[in-house]
């Protein structure tokens, strides 16, 4: 990276999650070139954004170019196809990846970008669109020590919590482990709320006593109110966790492992896509519960 104190920041994929982490890095006083196949969204311009014609044109203006576009093919898509960032980027850039794809991916991306004397991170996150409205999201990071530490100031103007896994391919593990978490608890909340409102229970009063207790969680905070108010615009989509789950099953298989759990929940989801939901917020996995027990929430 070029030896400055505000590096350029350039952003290719102004999605759900993008779009309000571009602007964060706006708002933490960096310059930002973006590039997103849908065009700069109003949100970013008006926050200062400028646009670019291609991800190789985003790489030739940066110090530090961040990837947060959606599964394994479009990250290699953005790196190394036509007019990719390979194509653009100079010696001494960081490649950020804060996509979540397969762990197994990231070691090569690495080294393909170190031919080119850029250095590498995978950077996935945690937290959600409202976490990335905020600026809180958690960061799980994979890849050289050192330049974690360079990109602290960066990353921290889009995250609370920054942490450092361990070497490249460590944060898409940790990212994969966090999201059999939420969709194992998110089945858990379906499943309960659903139980509690068929017996003739509240389910409202429920989640209210349950966040009292050893059953909090934020999952039960914030998606348990989505499920009882019915609100499944996407935060994260369907699509989304399902394609996560997918890369944990895969991986989990070539470890020699099982992990029922996950591939219950991933059942679920798939019920959930079967009825209309695959871009629904994945709180709507309630509805696949509520098919199955022939009972709505509310």
């Amino acid at each position: 990276m070029n030896s400055v104190d505000r590096p350029h920041i350039g952003f290719i994929g102004l999605g759900i999650m993008g779009a309000p982490m571009a602007c964060n890095l706006r708002k933490g006083g960096y310059t930002v070139t973006g590039f997103s196949r849908s065009g700069v969204p109003q949100l970013c311009r008006d926050a200062g954004v400028t646009a670019a014609a291609s991800p190789s044109a985003v790489a030739a203006v940066s110090d530090v170019i961040i990837l947060m576009v959606p599964d394994t093919p479009d990250v290699e898509k953005v790196l190394f196809g036509p007019a990719g960032v390979v194509e653009g980027v100079r010696p001494g850039a960081v490649v950020i990846n804060m996509s979540s794809i397969s762990p197994a991916a990231e070691p090569s991306n690495a080294a393909r970008l170190a031919e080119k004397g850029a250095d590498y991170l995978d950077a996935p996150v945690s937290g959600g669109d409202v976490g990335a409205i905020a600026g809180t999201l958690s960061i799980m990071v994979g890849g050289k020590s050192e330049v974690f530490e360079a990109m602290r100031p960066v990353l921290g103007c889009m995250g609370k919590t920054l942490s450092h896994i361990g070497p490249h391919g460590a944060g898409q593990t940790c990212k994969l482990a966090n999201n059999m978490v939420g969709a194992m608890t998110l089945m858990a909340v379906a499943e309960a709320l659903t139980f509690a409102s068929k017996s003739g229970a509240d389910p409202a009063r429920v989640r209210e006593a349950l966040l009292g207790g050893f059953a909090q969680s934020r999952i039960l905070d914030i998606h348990g109110k989505r499920m009882i108010e019915r609100d499944f615009a996407p935060g994260f989509k369907i699509e989304l966790m399902q394609k996560d789950l997918n890369n944990a099953l895969q991986n989990a298989r070539q470890l020699g492992m099982a992990i029922p759990g996950t591939a219950t929940a991933q059942q679920l989801f798939s019920v959930a896509v079967g009825l209309g939901g695959a871009q629904w917020d994945h709180s709507g996995i309630a509805q696949a519960v509520e098919t199955m027990a022939s009972h709505a929430i509310s």
